[in-house]
């Protein structure tokens, strides 16, 4: 089992830079600005052999009630709580402060063991000598961004590793163990035991990876606390709390998830030159490409605005599964029919995700969750849909009698037969002569074919086309 363990200390003192060099890679934002953090986040990783399950956090503060700063330092409670083992960061440079004596109280009554590290030591900086004073022992002097000290801090991770068995009871274990084990013999299959299904879903072994994407303030992470049944993410009035993507586990049904609160996408020109958010949109971005299937939230009382759309075709570019969550429903005044309109408007302005998922809910009351739950497996059902070369060339015989090819140029476009290359998304290819001169309305309709004769609907599809070579053609 892997070692949880928190990363705990005031802002600005290199948490985050720790974290990601634990973690092995770019988990956590890292900027010069403090509080950055401000959700805690987890992930599991391994270091120099040593698994760990790592907690990173907000700076802990001593804030007044019901602000930013104190909601803040409440995450970073909770994961001390959560912890088994804690790592108390201090900047060297900046010495021990009242802030640091604080904390260290904080975690003397935790009762779990504490490792005390003094970051920021490249150099000549020395460390404090008041940092004795915190009754927390020895400090490992280490530098995150160089990478120092890191194997004194490994020294000290596996002391705090549970002790294996001796090796000569493992042996007994072990022997007595395999005694009991009897031998089966293997099956034998054979492709003619069952039949080849026309149309099969092939999920890969793990979880399905979801991520809750949107402008700023439409609930994004009232939505993912909800679900997860805790406060996970930082939740409150202001816009732009989320700046890193945090994840976290859970289940929509029997189907094990990855749930990615992101930070909200505004305007590329509102962006541009605010390196910190350039920061959390490239953060979501990267959680878009790392999902299977994306939840857009939209606000039910300002739906589907220009960067709604913007959103979602970056979405449907990425070639992910989609479900539209129509947050706030609860305060929609007029919803009588709201749920059409809105549907009429999606398939209008968004024809490459036509027939997507579209829920009303309300993070804060819990509505329609039940239904969200329910459209995000058919999405990622329709996402991971393979079709049988037969099936679908039947469907492109009946699609071919209903409406034929356009001609062009006095010659009429062919199309000879197609394939399902891949899923996720599902892609398929077109083989035939004059393919590239097919109109894109054709390939439209083709579309809207496949996605109502297989329920390939929440899911961008992708095609591709192959000439035939003209065998009279001339040979240079």
């Amino acid at each position: 089992m892997p070692l949880k363990l928190a990363i705990v200390g005031r802002p600005n003192v290199g948490k985050s830079r720790l974290f990601n060099r634990l973690a092995g890679r770019t988990a956590a934002i890292v900027h010069d600005t403090p509080g950055v953090t401000r959700d805690r986040q987890a992930v599991d990783a391994e270091y120099e052999g040593i698994a760990l399950t790592l907690i990173d956090t907000a700076g802990f503060e001593d804030a007044v009630t019901g602000s930013v700063a104190y909601r803040m330092t409440q995450q970073t409670i909770t994961a001390i709580a959560e912890a088994e083992a804690l790592l108390f960061l201090i900047d060297a440079r900046a010495g021990i402060t009242a802030g640091d004596q604080i904390i260290a109280q904080t975690l003397r009554k935790s009762g779990k063991p504490v490792i005390l590290a003094a970051n920021k030591c490249e150099g000549r900086v020395e460390t404090p000598a008041e940092i004795y004073g915190l009754g927390l022992g020895d400090p490992i002097r280490i530098s995150a961004e160089h990478n120092l000290g890191m194997e004194n801090l490994v020294a000290a991770l596996e002391d705090l590793l549970p002790k294996a068995p001796a090796d000569d009871a493992q042996d007994d274990e072990d022997a007595e163990y395999s005694e009991e084990i009897e031998e089966e013999p293997e099956d034998e299959f054979s492709e003619d035991d069952e039949p080849l299904e026309d149309i099969t879903v092939n999920y890969l072994d793990r979880p399905l990876r979801l991520a809750l994407v949107g402008r700023p303030n439409v609930g994004k992470s009232s939505l993912f606390n909800h679900l997860l049944g805790e406060e996970r993410s930082l939740v409150g009035p202001e816009a732009g709390l989320t700046r890193d993507s945090i994840t976290a586990p859970w289940k929509a049904g029997t189907r094990d998830v990855l749930l990615h609160d992101t930070a909200g996408l505004r305007k590329k020109a509102r962006v541009a030159g605010e390196t910190l958010e350039e920061m959390s949109v490239a953060s979501t971005l990267e959680a878009i490409r790392f999902a299977d299937c994306v939840i857009v939230m939209i606000d039910a009382n300002a739906p589907f605005e220009k960067q709604d759309l913007t959103i979602a075709d970056l979405i449907a570019r990425e070639g992910r599964a989609i479900v539209f969550a129509v947050n706030k429903w609860d305060l929609l005044e007029n919803k009588a029919g709201g749920i059409s309109r809105m549907r009429e408007k999606l398939d209008r302005l968004l024809p490459q995700v036509a027939g997507a998922p579209l829920v009303a809910t309300s993070a804060r009351t819990g509505e329609g969750l039940d239904r969200l739950e329910a459209a995000v497996t058919e999405a990622d059902k329709a996402w991971n849909t393979r079709i049988s070369t037969s099936t679908l060339n039947r469907f492109l015989e009946g699609a071919l009698q209903r409406h034929a090819t356009p001609a062009i140029s006095g010659r009429r476009v062919r199309i000879r037969y197609m394939t399902q290359r891949k899923a996720r998304p599902p892609s398929f290819t077109l083989f035939g002569n004059q393919l590239d001169a097919l109109p894109e309305a054709y390939l439209r309709y083709l579309t809207n074919g496949l996605r109502d004769n297989f329920d390939l609907k929440g899911t961008p599809l992708r095609f591709s086309v192959r000439n035939s070579k003209n065998p009279y053609a001339s040979k240079k």
